[in-house]
């Protein structure tokens, strides 16, 4: 009897997608999943879901209503607040949550200064990381002048997509950033399941379930 616990990042950031799905979207796919399968191991599931602030917390419990619950929320809520701050989560996380979990953090980790409260959490609880990406956010297409607006402070710029120095540096940014996130993984010992919203995130599930049965044996 395990205690599963999901975080949900509703962020402003997460209403993008430029495939077949927002980011919102994909993360309630797979906390379906995630909570469906605590549920059949017969585990409590948990919610938190943050933006800025905490948004909304569901208790652990177990039951197939109890889930239904669970996955409605994470489907049809509509948070208050557009930025991300993770320290807050997680810090919410210790006080809520006495006994050890499984906590899935998911997130696209757009966001700031979250590495000492990921290693305070991931001592008293198993944080496992779910970043989640979109291509677009790697790489520009060449489609000319586009404005663009940041989904969490509303800031608008005019970005030249035909211009290859701009592309460049704008997909230079881009592997900086998610190479600064996965080393901050590595230094608090914390597991990723990374996800796309391009590709099949079941694959990604498999290997990493995978990976710990083996690390188990």
């Amino acid at each position: 009897e395990l205690t599963v616990m999901l975080l949900v990042d509703m962020s402003g950031s997460g209403r993008f997608g430029s495939v077949s799905r927002f980011k919102n979207e994909l993360a309630a796919e797979l906390c379906a999943v995630l909570a469906f399968s605590a549920i059949k191991n017969n585990d409590k599931v948990g919610l938190i879901i943050f933006t800025d602030e905490i948004e909304l917390y569901i208790p652990p419990s177990k039951g197939r209503k109890h889930v239904l619950r669970v996955i409605r929320e994470v489907l049809f809520f509509e948070p208050k607040g557009r930025g991300t701050n993770i320290p807050n989560a997680l810090k919410f996380l210790n006080g809520v949550t006495k006994r050890r979990s499984v906590s899935f953090l998911v997130s696209d980790f757009m966001a700031d200064d979250y590495e000492t409260p990921l290693r305070i959490a991931n001592r008293r609880h198993d944080v496992i990381a779910v970043p989640i990406t979109d291509p677009r956010e790697e790489q520009l297409p060449d489609v000319g002048l586009v404005s663009i607006r940041d989904a969490e402070t509303g800031r608008e710029v005019v970005v030249d997509t035909s211009n290859e120095h701009v592309c460049r540096d704008y997909a230079r940014a881009a592997q900086q950033r998610a190479q600064k996130r996965d080393e901050i993984f590595r230094r608090t010992r914390v597991d990723a399941i990374h996800v796309r919203t391009d590709q099949p995130y079941v694959e990604a599930l498999y290997k990493f379930f995978r990976m710990r049965e083996r690390r188990i044996a």
